[in-house]
C-alpha cells in the first residue's frame, strides 16, 4: 500500500465529514486529536508520509501499563479513521461486533456442515450468525482443553463450556443440542448425547411480561422532548411500541414503502415471524412520524424511515431503538423496579390493555403478529381483573381444626 502524505489524507477525512452531516464541533476535534497526537509523533520521527504500519506504531504508546487509559481512546480512534479513508475510501461507525473464531481443524469442518445445512434451509441471516458464533466460541473452548476430535468431546466438556459462558445460556443449549443431532443424523458421532440434551434443563424462575399501567405509559410518551431531531425521532419509535404493539426490530426496519399514506395503514413483514401483518395508521402515530420526517430526519437517500443520531448517518438498529426506549422510561419518573423498560415491555403493555377492554386472544394474536393463538395466553397472566374473576372462595376453617389434642400445636 502506498504512503500518503499526512496533511492530504486528513484534508480526505474532513471532506468525508463535512459530506457526510458530521457536526462542527465533531470536526474540529478530530482535528484537535490528530494535531496532538499522530502529527507530532510523525514528526519526531522525521517522516510526513502516513502508512497504516506508522499508526499501529502510534497506538502502541497510547497504552499505559498494558491498559487504554480513557483520555487515549479517541486518540486511538482518530488513527483509526485515517487507516479507514486510506484502506477503505469511508469512514466506518463505531460498533461493537463480535468475536467470530475460525472453524478450522477436524471439529470446525464438521461445524461447517451444519452451518451449510441451515443455510439451505434458509434460516435467517441473524440465526446462522448466531449459530456461528456458538459453535467457534465452543470450539475455541475445546481447542483450550486440548480437545482436537469429534470423538474426544464428552458431556464433561459440554458442561463446563455452558457453566463458563456468562450470558446466553438458553441459546448455546440450543444451538449444541441441533448441532450434536445433526452430527447422529449424518453419522459423524454415534449417539450418547440424546439423554444429555433431553434431560439437560437450565432453570428459569417463572415470570410476568413486563407491562405498565396505561397512565404509566402516557406519562413515558409525554416524557420526552420533541425540541430536537431526535427528540421527534424517538417519540415516534415510542408511539410505533406503545400504540401499535410494534417489536424494536420491526421499528428499525420500517421503510417508506410499509407506509401507505392514503389508506391509512403500515404494512410490514415482522422480522421474528416474517408473518405480514397490516396495522390502521393511528392519527397520533402518524403525526409524530410526519414530525420527525419533516423537522427531524437528516437529509438523506437511505430508504429507512428512521436514521441514526450521529453522523455518517445511516439505518436505525434494533439495539438503536432499545437504547432510545429504555433510556426514555428510565428518565421518565415511571418507576422500573424489578421490570424490564424496552420496547418489548411497551408491547405487553398494550397486550394488557387490549384483554382488559374485552379483546379476545385471536384478535390480540393478529395484532401483534404471533403466529399462534398459544403465543398470545402468556398475556393472560397479567389480565388482572378476569384473573380475579376466576378466583374460588377459601373454606372457612372450624374451630374444631385449632382446638384438636388440646390446641397445643397452635399455641
Amino acid at each position: 500500500m502506498e504512503a500518503i502524505k499526512i496533511q492530504h489524507l486528513i484534508g480526505r477525512c474532513t471532506d468525508y465529514f463535512q459530506a457526510n452531516c458530521y457536526t462542527g464541533h465533531r470536526i474540529s476535534r478530530y482535528i484537535s486529536l490528530w494535531k496532538h497526537g499522530i502529527i507530532p509523533f510523525m514528526k519526531a520521527k522525521g517522516i510526513d508520509t502516513y502508512t497504516p504500519a506508522i499508526g499501529a506504531e502510534f497506538i502502541e504508546t497510547c497504552h499505559y501499563h498494558g491498559s487504554i487509559r480513557p483520555q487515549e481512546r479517541e486518540k486511538i480512534r482518530s488513527v483509526q479513521v485515517l487507516d479507514d479513508m486510506m484502506t477503505l475510501g469511508l469512514i466506518r461507525k463505531r460498533c461493537y461486533t463480535p468475536v467470530f473464531h475460525s472453524l478450522d481443524g477436524e471439529i470446525g469442518q464438521e461445524m461447517e456442515k451444519l452451518i451449510t445445512r441451515l443455510s439451505n434451509l434458509r434460516r435467517g441471516k441473524t440465526t446462522i450468525n448466531d449459530y456461528r458464533l456458538y459453535l467457534s466460541e465452543f470450539l475455541y473452548h475445546l481447542t483450550s482443553t486440548g480437545i482436537t476430535r469429534v470423538k474426544e468431546i464428552s458431556e464433561r466438556h459440554i458442561l463446563s463450556f455452558i457453566s463458563s459462558h456468562p450470558t446466553s445460556k438458553v441459546n448455546i443449549v440450543s444451538a449444541l443440542r441441533v448441532l450434536f443431532r445433526f452430527w447422529e443424523q449424518e453419522h459423524i458421532l454415534e449417539g450418547g448425547f440424546n439423554n444429555f440434551f433431553d434431560t439437560y434443563k437450565i432453570r428459569r424462575p417463572e415470570r410476568l411480561p413486563s407491562f405498565y399501567q396505561p397512565e404509566d405509559i402516557a406519562a413515558i410518551e409525554n416524557s420526552i422532548s420533541r425540541s430536537s431531531g431526535v427528540g421527534k425521532r424517538n417519540y415516534a419509535m415510542v408511539l410505533l411500541a406503545s400504540r401499535l404493539g410494534l417489536r424494536a426490530s420491526d421499528i428499525a426496519n420500517l421503510r417508506f414503502d410499509n407506509i401507505d399514506w392514503e389508506k391509512n395503514v403500515i404494512t410490514l413483514a415482522m422480522r421474528k415471524t416474517r408473518k405480514i401483518i397490516e396495522l390502521p395508521l393511528l392519527a397520533e402515530v402518524g403525526n409524530a412520524i410526519i414530525d420527525y420526517l419533516r423537522h427531524g430526519r437528516p437529509e438523506s437517500g437511505l430508504n429507512s424511515l428512521f436514521l441514526s443520531s450521529r453522523a455518517p448517518y445511516a439505518s436505525a438498529t434494533k439495539a438503536c431503538v432499545c437504547a432510545a426506549i429504555s433510556h426514555i422510561t428510565n428518565q421518565s419518573g415511571v418507576r422500573t423496579d424489578g421490570k424490564h423498560h424496552g420496547p418489548h415491555s411497551l408491547r405487553h403493555s398494550l397486550a394488557g390493555v387490549m384483554l382488559n377492554a374485552g379483546t379476545t386472544l385471536p384478535v390480540i394474536s393478529e395484532v401483534l403478529g404471533h403466529e399462534s393463538t398459544q403465543t398470545t395466553m402468556l398475556y393472560l397472566k397479567i389480565d388482572i381483573l378476569s384473573l380475579l374473576k376466576c378466583a374460588l372462595p377459601v373454606p372457612a376453617v372450624p374451630d374444631d381444626f385449632y382446638l384438636q389434642r388440646g390446641g397445643v400445636f397452635y399455641e
